[in-house]
C-alpha cells in the first residue's frame, strides 16, 4: 500500500479515498468499528466477497496501519482482526457512510440489509 501512493496530492480527500479505495474496505473497516472479528467471521457478514478478495483487502489493511491482526491466546489457530489506532478516529465517517446508505438506497430503487444491526449496530454506535 505505502509504495503505491503518490508523494503529493491536490486535496487531503484525494489522499484519503486513495487509502480506502477498493470497494470492500470500507466495508470492512464498518464491521471492525464494533469489536474484533475473526476471519472466518468476516466471511460471513461479507458473503458476496471472495475468499482471495478478502484476503488481499485484509492485508492492504493491515499495510495502510488501519487493522492489526494477531492470534488469540489459548491455541486457538484462527487470527482475529481489529481496528489499529490509526483507523479509530474514521469511526464517525464509517457510522456517516452507513447512514447516508441506508437512508438514501430507497430513493435509488435499491434494497439494502443491515447486517450490522444484527452483531451490535453500527448505526447506533
Amino acid at each position: 500500500m505505502a509504495n503505491r501512493l503518490a508523494k503529493s496530492y491536490n486535496c487531503p480527500t484525494e489522499f484519503t479515498l486513495q487509502v480506502l479505495g477498493g470497494k470492500w474496505k470500507t466495508v470492512i473497516l464498518c464491521y471492525l468499528k464494533l469489536g474484533p472479528l475473526r476471519y472466518a467471521e468476516l466471511r460471513k457478514l461479507i458473503p458476496n466477497l471472495s475468499d482471495k478478495v478478502l484476503s488481499q483487502r485484509l492485508r492492504e489493511l493491515t499495510e495502510a496501519g488501519l487493522i492489526e491482526h494477531s492470534k488469540p491466546a489459548g491455541g486457538d489457530k484462527s487470527e482475529v482482526y481489529a481496528l489499529a489506532a490509526r483507523a479509530q478516529s474514521l469511526g464517525r465517517v464509517l457510522t456517516e457512510l452507513y447512514g447516508w446508505g441506508e437512508t438514501n438506497a430507497p430513493e435509488f430503487g435499491v434494497k439494502v440489509g443491515h447486517p450490522l444491526k444484527s452483531i451490535g449496530g453500527l448505526a447506533d454506535s
